[in-house]
C-alpha cells in the first residue's frame, strides 16, 4: 500500500462554476474557498503531512483587475479571519512563489500567517500565490550562479521554493482540463496524476477519498521493474 506525504491540487473551476450558478465568477472563488477548507480538514483525518494548492498563477495577472483585487480580498479575509483558527488546529501555512507583484498588505498578512503557525506540526498547507514553475526553476538557476555553486540536482532542489518539502505523491486538478499549468513541473517528475471532471467548488470529500483509494492500488516503480517480470 503506497504512504501518502504530500497531495498538491490545482482548484480549476471556480469561475465557471460561479457563472452556472449565478452568472458570477466571483462568487465561485468564494465556494471554491469552502471546498478548500473542507479538504484541509479531511487532509488531517488521513494524516496527510503536505497539502499544497495552486491559488493564482503568474499568469493570473492576465485577469481582468476586478477579479484579481477581489482574489487577493477574498485571500486578505480569509487569512484575518481564519488565522487563529489554523493555528488552534496546529496547521503550518506557507506561501510559495514571487512576492514581487504582491502588494505591502497582502505579504505582510502571509508573513504573519507563517511566523504564527511556523513551530505546528499537524499538517503543512502550502499556497502557490503568484507562482509559475519556470520562473522558480529559473530563479533556482541563477541563485547556484550566484552563490557560486556547482549545478547538481541536490542545489536545484535546495532553491526551489519548496525546499525541504517531498514531492507529491499525488496531484489532482479539477475542472476537467488535461494539463499542467506550469505548476510544480520539477516537482511532479514521478507524481500520480488524476484529473477530475468536476469543478473546484462541488469536489468533496468522497472524490478526495476515491483518489486516495485508487492511489495505493498503484504499483509504483519509479523507474525500476518487477522482479516477476524479469525472464
Amino acid at each position: 500500500m503506497n504512504p501518502i506525504k504530500h497531495v498538491a491540487i490545482i482548484m480549476d473551476g471556480n469561475g465557471r462554476w460561479g457563472l452556472k450558478k449565478r452568472n458570477n465568477r466571483n462568487y465561485g472563488h468564494t465556494q471554491g474557498l469552502k471546498t478548500l477548507e473542507k479538504i484541509v480538514n479531511h487532509s488531517i483525518e488521513k494524516k496527510i503531512q503536505y497539502l499544497t494548492l495552486f491559488a493564482f498563477s503568474t499568469e493570473n495577472w492576465k485577469r481582468p483587475n476586478s477579479e484579481i483585487n477581489f482574489l487577493f480580498s477574498l485571500l486578505n479575509k480569509f487569512l484575518k479571519k481564519k488565522i487563529k483558527y489554523l493555528h488552534n488546529k496546529h496547521i503550518k501555512l506557507k506561501f510559495i512563489g514571487s512576492r514581487k507583484k504582491l502588494d505591502s498588505p497582502i505579504i505582510s498578512n502571509i508573513s504573519n500567517a507563517e511566523k504564527l503557525t511556523k513551530k505546528n506540526n499537524q499538517i503543512q498547507v502550502n499556497i502557490a500565490l503568484n507562482y509559475g514553475s519556470r520562473d522558480e526553476i529559473l530563479e533556482s538557476f541563477k541563485k547556484i550562479k550566484k552563490n557560486g555553486l556547482n549545478l547538481t540536482k541536490s542545489n536545484l532542489e535546495n532553491n526551489l521554493y519548496t525546499k525541504k518539502i517531498p514531492d507529491p505523491d499525488i496531484l489532482i486538478r479539477t475542472g476537467n482540463t488535461h494539463r499542467l499549468s506550469n505548476f510544480m513541473l520539477w516537482q511532479i517528475a514521478y507524481t500520480e496524476i488524476f484529473f477530475v471532471e468536476k469543478l473546484w467548488p462541488d469536489f468533496n470529500i468522497r472524490d478526495f477519498d476515491k483518489i486516495i483509494n485508487n492511489f495505493k492500488k498503484i504499483n509504483r516503480r519509479f523507474g525500476a521493474i518487477n522482479e516477476e517480470w524479469v525472464c
